[in-house]
């Protein structure tokens, strides 16, 4: 979810994928297949990222001429992906190698039996330094599906005139904003109040920030326990406080982004994408644009913040899966993760990036064209703290009928009665999981 945003040189580049794979028995395949010469094509289907050609071009590059990775670009709304993909899928389409995988959709796409299980020196190539939040996404029933990509995680993002200490709890970030708007300043809180997966990314947090579960771990029932019903309470609660926009229910990533910009906010809940922007449109005042973690929702207890991202995994249906699976590992080797950090503002998977302090091009000086994760993510290790005690939505092939259920039922946020909300939703999840009632 989000705009999908967001080691050191001594992390494999695709060069190293190609070498480790060219020792297996994966690659005798490859050698004795088609070649250049014959226009072997491996399809890449990837949602939009402005500087994604540059990977997929390095990537061909990296296969000595054995074959060409084409980058088919999916539709920029994730829906429109997922549709496309599961459609072709189901018909036993042979032309896609290599999918991109929001980190909700890998267990539905391993259930259906269209991704195949990641094994052996693959695995272990896919896996390597990869932080445990973003690998979970990757996983289903205890097996390795796909390789992550990106990932992301939101933050509390303020401005240090209006909030020099900022709140450490939702509690008392109601207190400040009421505060504020006491005293005539800027003072809502903005967060994706939207009726879609935005609001579901909230209340998730807010539940397993409050040790609740919405689902059981294999996914198959409706817990909906006391942290659930807690965290429902706490969307109620800043809803009708007097320190929302009456824009909220309409609110998504950007909106609130553009809101906070425009100074009618004094806490934004949002993506690391926000900070290239403000530096870009506001670069007079990014000296006062701070940020810290997500709030907590009991004092004492860490936020566990919902993470984003994008995954890669093979498809069952390609004619070429052992190069499928070397391009993949190359698309999110380290070199590949670190490129598409900097260019595109998404979070890398591998842990020792975020300490890496070499700029793209390690030959030359450090500059605005040749950034460094110092540069591009000064929030960097905020970031790495949220993301090794992060929580991942619910993990399920249903996941789709579950988030329509759930965005449906918790809009608009300040009609919330806990109680009632939560058997509600307890009694359309169950059906959810079932497909009953809900449009996949």
């Amino acid at each position: 979810m989000g705009k999908r945003m967001s080691a050191s040189r001594r992390g494999r580049s695709p060069g190293r994928t190609g070498s480790l794979l060219g020792a297996t028995a994966l690659t005798v395949g490859l050698l004795a297949g088609c070649g250049s010469d014959a226009g072997l094509k491996i399809n890449v289907y990837y949602a939009p990222e402005d500087n994604f050609q540059s990977v997929v071009d390095d990537c061909t590059k990296a296969s000595g001429g054995r074959y060409e990775v084409v980058y088919n670009k999916l539709p920029r709304p994730a829906d429109g992906q997922r549709e496309q993909m599961v459609r072709r899928l189901a018909a036993g389409d042979d032309s896609l190698d290599v999918l991109g995988l929001d980190v909700t959709w890998v267990s539905e796409f391993a259930e259906a039996g269209w991704i195949d299980e990641w094994t052996g020196e693959a695995k272990a190539e896919a896996t390597e330094g990869v932080l445990p939040g973003p690998l979970e996404t990757a996983t289903w029933n205890g097996k390795l599906y796909a390789a992550t990509k990106n990932t992301n995680v939101q933050l509390l993002w303020y401005d240090d005139r209006l909030t020099p200490t900022p709140p450490k709890t939702w509690d008392e970030m109601i207190d400040q904003a009421k505060a504020l708007k006491a005293q005539g300043k800027p003072a809502n809180v903005v967060f994706t109040g939207a009726q879609y997966e935005g609001l579901v990314v909230i209340y998730n947090t807010l539940v397993e920030s409050a040790g609740g579960k919405i689902l059981s771990d294999d996914g198959k029932s409706v817990v909906m326990d006391a942290g659930a019903i807690k965290a429902l309470e706490m969307l109620k609660k800043v809803t009708t406080a007097g320190i929302t926009d009456p824009s909220l229910t309409n609110s998504k990533e950007d909106e609130v982004r553009q809101s906070f910009q425009r100074g009618n906010a004094a806490f934004e809940l949002n993506w690391p994408f926000v900070y290239a922007s403000y530096a870009k449109e506001k670069k007079d005042e990014l000296k006062h644009f701070k940020w810290t973690t997500y709030p907590q929702l009991e004092a004492g207890k860490p936020a566990k913040t919902t993470i984003g991202g994008y995954n890669l995994a093979v498809s069952s249906t390609s004619k070429h899966k052992a190069e499928a699976t070397e391009v993949a590992l190359c698309l999110r080797s380290a070199k590949n993760q670190k490129f598409s950090a900097l260019k595109d503002g998404v979070p890398p998977t591998i842990e020792s990036l975020y300490t890496d302090t070499l700029p793209l091009d390690a030959t030359a000086p450090q500059s605005d064209d040749n950034p460094s994760m110092e540069t591009k993510y000064p929030m960097r290790e905020t970031i790495l703290d949220a993301l090794k005690d992060a929580a991942v939505r619910p993990l399920t092939p249903a996941y789709q009928n579950a988030s329509t259920v759930l965005s449906k039922v918790l809009s608009p946020p300040s009609e919330i009665d806990p109680q009632k909300t939560a058997e509600k939703l307890k009694e359309q999840l169950a059906d959810a999981l079932q497909s009953k009632g809900v449009i996949p």
